[in-house]
């Protein structure tokens, strides 16, 4: 697909580590079923903690290219398990670099979908509640609509995607609202 073929660049990010986790099997299987003229980059979270003494012009290098990503990126689509109630810590950790430098982060207005999941019949919704107010602080322009959400994921993938018929028709109408915010 050339560029002038594409409508909307998004940037996927899983908020696991884990090389099989659930975020990254529904992020490939999004990615997989994306309607012509939208692509899709997923980005490993990989990065050091944050510490604002290395928050410097000097930074390291995964952290400019991590935020780099963003900017050029039309949408961002994050896709969080839920820990303990909560976001991952390296999701959290993740957006802590995104949000710098105050007042001129990439995020600022930028189209955000969140995807939360568990195996739990929740979805993990708390874990979503808890990105959305982090976006929301930044602020990014989070995506309105139904919330998207996947409970029992563990059903839902085959072969490392996303493979639930009904969830990724839900997840992709998302993306379509998404593309369309850029």
């Amino acid at each position: 697909m050339t560029d002038a073929m594409v409508r909307a660049k998004l940037l996927g990010l899983p908020g696991s580590l884990r090389s099989n986790s659930n975020s990254l099997a529904i992020l490939r299987g999004l990615q997989d079923n994306l309607p012509a003229g939208i692509s899709m980059d997923i980005r490993d979270l990989r990065l050091p903690l944050y510490d604002q003494d290395i928050d410097t012009p000097d930074a390291p290098a995964e952290v400019h290219t991590f935020r780099q990503a963003i900017a050029e990126a039309d949408g961002v689509v994050i896709v969080t398990p839920e820990y303990n109630y909560g976001m991952p810590g390296v999701l959290k950790n993740a957006l802590d670099w995104a949000s710098r430098p105050y007042g001129k982060s990439a995020l600022i207005g930028k189209p955000v979908l969140v995807i939360s999941n568990s195996p739990a019949f929740t979805g993990g919704v708390r874990a979503h509640q808890q990105v959305n107010d982090t976006l929301l602080a930044l602020p990014a322009k989070l995506l309105a609509g139904p919330q998207v959400v996947v409970g029992s994921v563990g059903e839902k993938i085959k072969d490392g995607k996303l493979a639930d018929e009904a969830v990724l028709k839900f997840a992709l109408s998302a993306i379509d609202r998404l593309s369309a915010a850029k």
